[in-house]
């Protein structure tokens, strides 16, 4: 859903405008500390966090090239922060000194658009043309869905990374970006995805995000009533499911357990949900590591969900559940190359009773993947490999030179 500049205003906070200020002290001192540190390379992923494809691109140079100058943005307060300062040098996200170093920094690298010391002024500073400098999009996920705000007139960024062909062609095609711009190196988290071991009685149960309930706007109503998060279409289609009996005999008479994790933004909103079984686990950021999950799970039960992208390249059973599939496409993606019914990697559920059958029939199969989900990802995932991280490097490399 393309949001008005009044709708993106209203995400403005009171803390954006002091980053006005930190923005123009930080200014006079990064032209100085660029004398002394000309190949900064500044790398994030969330404030909180250092789970995603940022952390393992960090994790590879202090590996691999550790005389590359890098620096890892992320709060002091984030659970993950002395796993990233074991590694190399930090900067406490949105600080002063991280201002600074973004300004200083020969390029900026994140997992996230929003990967910078704020947001919105960022934005303002690099859309508007007002700050050009040379950042690097690592991404958060593959790229199914037309995403107008990545766009290039929405970012800027001077390189975009993809991982497939298909999605490549797509976004060289309408996302906007010069040639040579949009770079296929493959997910830097994929490298960590050729070796697990799977708990083959664990069931994973990871529905994405709705944004107009998330971060509401005045735009939200257009979608539904969200003034009583549990009478939203979310809300009562995970509930139902959840404790639903039937549910709760197939994972006793299986001796299967189930963990429920909803997307990070959705987790506000957690302890609405109730279980029908002591063998479903609500599971809670930042206690489990989505990524962990992911590679012990047998079998995934999503909905539109770009994790299940990880899943189908470790090769594993899923299913998509899509209860809201008109109200997701008109009030957060439109849909993009990617067709569920004709390009996905389990079968596409519209109803709670197709979901229970489904996963009635994936226990029975003993969660083998059936043989037309199998080619699927043969044929989309061509890069199979440990080396995103390192082509992404010297991806990297070849633009600051």
């Amino acid at each position: 859903m393309k949001e008005t500049l009044f709708q993106k205003l209203q995400r403005v906070r009171i803390g954006d405008i002091g980053h006005i200020f930190l923005f123009l002290l930080a200014c006079p001192a990064a032209l100085i500390y660029r004398l002394f540190r000309r190949n900064l390379w500044l790398i994030c992923d969330n404030k909180n966090e250092a789970r995603d494809n940022g952390y393992w691109f960090f994790h590879y140079l202090r590996e691999q090239h550790p005389e590359q100058d890098a620096v890892y943005a992320v709060s002091r307060r984030s659970p993950d922060y002395q796993k990233v300062r074991s590694l190399g040098k930090t900067v406490h996200y949105g600080s002063l000194r991280h201002w600074i170093l973004y300004l200083t920094a020969r390029v900026n690298i994140s997992s996230q658009k929003g990967g910078k010391p704020n947001a919105a002024v960022c934005y303002a500073l690099e859309v508007k043309g007002i700050l050009r400098n040379t950042r690097v999009f690592l991404q958060h996920g593959i790229i199914k869905d037309d995403m107008d705000w990545l766009h290039y007139e929405n970012t800027r960024m001077k390189r975009f990374v993809t991982s497939t062909e298909r999605e490549y062609r797509f976004l060289c095609e309408k996302f906007g970006y010069p040639d040579g711009y949009v770079i296929k190196t493959g997910l830097c988290r994929f490298d960590q995805l050729q070796q697990f071991t799977v708990k083959p009685k664990q069931l994973l149960v990871m529905p994405t995000w709705r944004s107009w309930i998330a971060t509401p706007t005045s735009a939200s109503k257009e979608i539904e009533d969200i003034s009583d998060f549990c009478q939203t279409t979310y809300y009562r289609s995970w509930s139902a499911f959840l404790n639903h009996p039937r549910l709760q005999r197939l994972l006793d008479e299986n001796d299967l357990t189930m963990i429920f994790y909803p997307h990070r933004d959705m987790q506000q909103f957690l302890s609405d949900f109730t279980v029908g079984s002591d063998r479903i686990r609500k599971a809670a950021w930042p206690d489990d590591d989505v990524q962990t999950l992911l590679k012990e799970s047998v079998y995934l039960i999503t909905d539109f969900s770009s994790i299940a992208m990880d899943f189908a390249y470790m090769k594993k059973r899923l299913l998509y559940y899509q209860f809201d599939v008109e109200d997701f496409r008109r009030g957060q993606y439109a849909e993009g190359y990617f067709s569920y019914e004709q390009d996905g990697f389990g079968k596409v559920c519209y109803t709670l009773e197709e979901t229970l059958d489904e996963l009635s029939a994936a226990i029975e199969d003993g969660f083998s993947n059936p043989a037309c989900y199998s080619e699927r990802e043969q044929a989309f995932f061509d890069l199979c490999d440990d080396k995103n991280c390192e082509r992404t490097y010297h991806a990297v490399k070849e633009l600051v030179e």
